[in-house]
């Protein structure tokens, strides 16, 4: 699970180990009701989110579309 993205958490995976799902709108939504523009937003999620590798259970984030 990632901290403080529990409003975005949408599920878990069925793989093995299962990794958790957030939603990337919900979770953009989130970043900037912290105080972040949507661009801000965007870049952190691409650099800061996206681009941890945590290990086989690093989390899942889904774009809806």
């Amino acid at each position: 699970m990632a901290d403080g993205l529990d409003d975005a958490f949408l599920g878990i995976t069925r793989d093995d180990p299962p990794r958790a799902v957030y939603s990337y709108e919900r979770l953009l939504d989130l970043l900037v009701e912290q105080g972040m523009t949507t661009a801000e937003a965007a870049e952190y999620y691409e650099y800061n989110i996206v681009g941890a590798y945590v290990g086989e259970r690093t989390p899942v984030f889904l774009e809806t579309i």
